[in-house]
């Protein structure tokens, strides 16, 4: 590889919440931390030159987005997925949860109905609870080690939303829905009148042989009833940048939404959060290749170390991120034993599967973006406390 991943990073007081903020989540600061979702690696290199070169300069003066974060966010968006953009479809936002709190300001009133479906990443129904409308969940169903959409419940569950906030790919399962899948929560959602938000923000860590699809893509139902929110910031590891963007085709809700976001001036970008996408999304297609292919071995390593040595310890297998959703529940311990057994024995910091929802009650989340010795030594550490408790 051209690029090693192997390098352990002491990212120890960068004020880095996945590594920093372990003390006050757990009390104790000797947890190896593999729960955040952002990875171990360097940012790729590119976009810290870019950053760097125009630190040179040496005036950070008020800035507009560069005509190259236009160009490369709609090259980027047909080389990849196929899906031809303009520029007056394209609306920068400060961060992909921020933008859910914005569209739910948008498009529904106090006390209206948000459908999600759990277990998912919490934020789609803590956002909703703040700006008090009412969550409506309508869970998925596990089958044969994967994550499926009960469409039959989800038909009767999304009568009266407003809005669907769907993870694409999904999160903390690492599903990719297949086009037939989006196709039919589209029929779904027109039929009911609820316009869909597409999160794909793990969309460029789809794993081989897997292949995303954007959802305004499936049908014109999907095109024409849709927000797709998307962001670089977790393929390149730059979150802490906070730059996302949304993508709308239809004429009458861009409009809507970009009013809102214009009012208050949410859709202006900082200067690195501009420059970073337009680095990231015209340079990175190599980097993003042989990252994703690290993620694959590592997530290849911890099955096959689940298997030999930890087999009471199921793991649904991600098409898309490098999240592990751990399966424990053959350990026959409660979820506070389970928290337990991971931070106090293992001295591992994962996140709780109940986070994600009720559903996710005996699962805990793994992160495994970081280097094979890390990874190697964490499921040491694991097994040795799993063993402990015969």
């Amino acid at each position: 590889m051209k690029y090693n991943f192997d390098e352990v990073i002491d990212r120890k007081a960068t004020d880095s919440v996945k590594w920093d903020g372990i003390t006050e989540r757990w009390g104790r600061n000797d947890l190896t931390p593999m729960w955040v979702a952002d990875m171990d690696f360097r940012t790729a290199p590119f976009v810290i030159e870019a950053l760097k070169k125009r630190l040179d300069h040496e005036v950070l003066g008020y800035t507009f987005a560069c005509n190259e974060w236009y160009t490369s966010i709609i090259d980027w968006v047909k080389n990849r997925y196929g899906w031809s953009v303009n520029r007056d479809m394209l609306t920068f936002m400060p961060g992909i949860v921020r933008g859910l709190a914005f569209a739910i300001q948008c498009f529904t009133q106090k006390g209206d109905k948000v459908l999600v479906m759990p277990p998912v990443y919490h934020p789609f129904f803590l956002v909703t609870e703040h700006n008090e409308r009412e969550v409506v969940y309508s869970p998925l169903q596990l089958i044969d080690g994967q994550y499926h959409i009960d469409f039959e419940r989800l038909r009767r569950d999304v009568q009266g939303c407003k809005l669907l906030i769907l993870s694409n790919p999904h999160n903390p399962g690492g599903r990719v829905w297949t086009r037939e899948e989006l196709s039919a929560l589209a029929d779904i959602c027109q039929e009911s009148g609820t316009i869909v938000i597409s999160d794909e923000i793990h969309a460029d860590l789809t794993l081989p042989p897997y292949q995303h699809t954007t959802y305004a893509m499936v049908s014109e139902k999907a095109r024409m009833n849709s927000l797709i929110f998307m962001s670089p910031s977790k393929a390149f590891n730059m979150p802490g940048l906070a730059s996302s963007y949304c993508i709308i085709e239809n004429e009458q809700l861009r409009h809507r939404f970009q009013a809102y976001m214009q009012a208050s001036e949410f859709s202006e970008g900082h200067l690195f959060a501009y420059l970073s996408v337009a680095a990231a999304y015209s340079n990175g297609t190599d980097w993003l290749n042989q990252v994703v292919e690290y993620i694959r071995q590592n997530i290849d390593f911890t099955e096959d170390y689940l298997c030999q040595c930890i087999p009471q310890i199921k793991m649904v297998r991600p098409q898309a991120s490098y999240l592990i959703f751990l399966d424990c529940r053959q350990l026959g311990l409660s979820q506070e034993g389970l928290n337990h057994l991971f931070a106090e024995e293992a001295h591992l910091a994962l996140n709780d599967g109940t986070v994600f929802g009720k559903e996710g009650e005996g699962f805990m989340r793994l992160n495994v973006a970081c280097p094979r010795t890390v990874l190697e030594t964490a499921l040491k550490q694991l097994k040795e406390a799993v063993d402990r408790l015969k």
